[in-house]
């Protein structure tokens, strides 16, 4: 149905005017009764579909990635599609327009989007107004830096969105490898990202122990670009053992537009969709065969069908996340991911 009818009728619009408009239609919905009628629709329960990484329980493999519900407005609502998780973000400290739009673009030949949007948000306050709601939804908190902050500064925005999320999401991605915001990928370098992610990691390591003595510290994971070099993925690799973090996401948004056919394929900023399917999966089994299976990988890009999650699974991902995927094919892909993972 989503296929037949919905999305034709939604892609004759402007794709960022949608979201919101998609954003509205369900919180509707819900609202006046049918989130257990999606619940119905998508949901699978399954006690196979059940997993534990970094020390967390998943009802399912299957989350949402970040950049979908950025300021956490609709977290509850989406996990009644089916997901196991849903990852907000990316939150900056201070709230922020983004780039000028138009920002984002559907390439329908390819199966694809670009997106330029630049860490719009409402800032990392306003986010966790919203999060003291939740009703046991697993969240994951994304955080990034504002465009305005020098990267020589760059580690305190993330201390702050650190330290204001902690309460309130169970794990969290620190995002240096968005294309769209000026010298971000610069952190990626061996030297500033050791130095983020140890810093970070401190903070974790010296919150105080819970009321009943268990220390809880949140896993702490990295998401990486695609258009990393494998010289540069072993770096990560040394990286993630050194500070000791839980895990990586592989990966974020590519700038390469090798093989695309459509005709604004030239559009500046990340490119998501199928034409990422086959890199993704190759940064995923790279990390996980040269890390000997170090840490858990969630993975993410391109998976627009069962076979494309199963096969990211088998390169070593722990987990799955949809963005373009879960646009472009609706709800039924999760369900679709879930009943052939249930299956196995």
């Amino acid at each position: 149905m989503y296929k037949l009818f919905i999305r034709p009728l939604l892609f004759l619009f402007d794709p960022e005017k949608v979201h919101y408009f998609t954003f509205s239609l369900i919180r509707f919905l819900n609202k006046i009764g049918f989130g257990p009628v999606f619940k119905s629709l998508y949901e699978v329960n399954d006690p196979k579909l059940e997993r534990e990484v970094f020390g967390l329980k998943f009802k399912n493999p299957v989350g949402l990635a970040a950049g979908f519900d950025k300021d956490a407005n609709l977290y509850q609502e989406l996990s009644n599609l089916g997901f196991g998780f849903i990852e907000i973000g990316t939150l900056t400290p201070k709230p922020q327009e983004g780039n000028p739009k138009k920002r984002l673009f559907r390439l329908k030949a390819d199966s694809a989007i670009i997106n330029r949007m630049g860490f719009n948000n409402g800032g990392v306050e306003e986010a966790v107004l919203r999060l003291k709601k939740n009703k046991g939804v697993l969240i994951g908190g994304n955080i990034g830096k504002n465009k305005v902050t020098p990267n020589e500064n760059a580690v305190d925005d993330y201390k702050i969105c650190f330290e204001a999320l902690f309460p309130y999401v169970d794990y969290f991605v620190v995002n240096v490898s968005s294309p769209n915001t000026p010298n971000l990928r610069e952190l990626q370098d061996k030297e500033p990202l050791t130095k983020l992610l140890q810093t970070l990691q401190n903070l974790n390591n010296e919150k105080p122990v819970t009321s009943n003595g268990v220390e809880k510290p949140k896993p702490i994971l990295l998401k990486i670009a695609p258009d990393l070099t494998d010289e540069q993925l072993l770096d990560i690799i040394d990286i993630v053992k050194e500070t000791k973090i839980a895990g990586v996401i592989a990966t974020n948004t590519t700038i390469s537009r090798e093989g695309l056919q459509s005709d604004n394929k030239t559009e500046t900023g990340g490119l998501s969709g199928k034409p990422l399917t086959k890199r993704s999966t190759e940064v995923i089994r790279f990390l996980s065969e040269k890390s000997n299976k170090a840490f858990p990988i969630i993975g993410v890009g391109g998976i627009h069908s069962a076979e494309d999650a199963l096969e990211k699974l088998e390169a070593g991902a722990s987990l799955v996340q949809l963005y373009t995927g879960f646009i472009y094919e609706g709800p039924q892909l999760i369900k679709e991911i879930n009943k052939a993972l249930a299956k196995k």
